[in-house]
């Protein structure tokens, strides 16, 4: 889907903030922290009030009033414009409906991982783990206080996704680690692998023994298969 005003996670969040009712920039951000939806991007202060001041020139959200208690400093409200409304919008469509080309840096470390020694990878993937059993604890936590308060699902739909994807990933991590530990997945440094590195002076490579690709072999139209099968192979 076409997009005329492509917004960043910030922008969006401040429109969607604002979509509830008219808001000062300090109210958004201590209402993003208490609802812990300064996890969903990368998150300061300063970036949302940078994010504010565009989203203002570009007339995405307009001055509500000018308010000010007792000796505290005068704070600015805003409120979204219907120009704001339409562009939240088209972007929230653009990202529900789109999935774009990713790289996470995990992947990448996977795919290289055979090149350390087998006990420092699953010593590393230990921590990853243990940290993400910390995330997956904080979410559950924050998820459940949410429904304890009688909250309707549709607010806190990326609590649930957040627990799906890391519950999924954990449990293939700590099979990863398992079958590491247990010698089930062969590796470099094991003293019988035929795809061990020759150290010693004079030495080549091994002949790569593969079968030459079929060259009427259909390619598999996702890009992630192709990479994988071409490194495979």
């Amino acid at each position: 889907m076409a997009c005329s005003t492509p917004l960043g996670p910030v922008a969006i969040l401040v429109l969607g903030l604002l979509l509830e009712r008219p808001m000062h920039p300090y109210e958004m951000v201590q209402t993003t922290v208490a609802r812990r939806e300064d996890r969903l991007a990368k998150f300061r202060a300063g970036t949302l009030y940078h994010a504010v001041d565009r989203l203002a020139t570009n007339e995405l959200i307009e001055v509500h009033e000018i308010r000010r208690e007792g000796n505290r400093p005068e704070r600015t409200v805003y409120a979204i414009t219907e120009q704001g409304r339409r562009a939240l919008t088209e972007n929230l469509e653009r990202i529900l409906e789109t999935r774009p080309e990713e790289y996470p840096e995990l992947y990448l470390a996977l795919s290289e991982a055979h090149g350390l020694p087998r006990n420092r990878v699953v010593e590393l993937l230990e921590r990853r783990v243990a940290t993400m059993r910390a995330d997956l604890a904080d979410v559950e936590v924050a998820v459940a206080e949410i429904r304890s308060r009688g909250k309707p699902e549709m607010f806190f739909l990326d609590g649930g996704c957040r627990i799906a994807t890391l519950t999924a990933q954990i449990a293939w991590l700590d099979d990863l680690v398992d079958r590491l530990r247990t010698h089930r997945i062969e590796w470099l440094d094991d003293p019988d692998s035929p795809y061990r590195v020759p150290t010693g002076p004079n030495t080549s490579p091994a002949p790569n023994t593969s079968p030459a690709p079929n060259p009427c072999t259909v390619p598999d139209s996702s890009p992630d298969t192709e990479r994988l099968t071409q490194k495979v192979e």
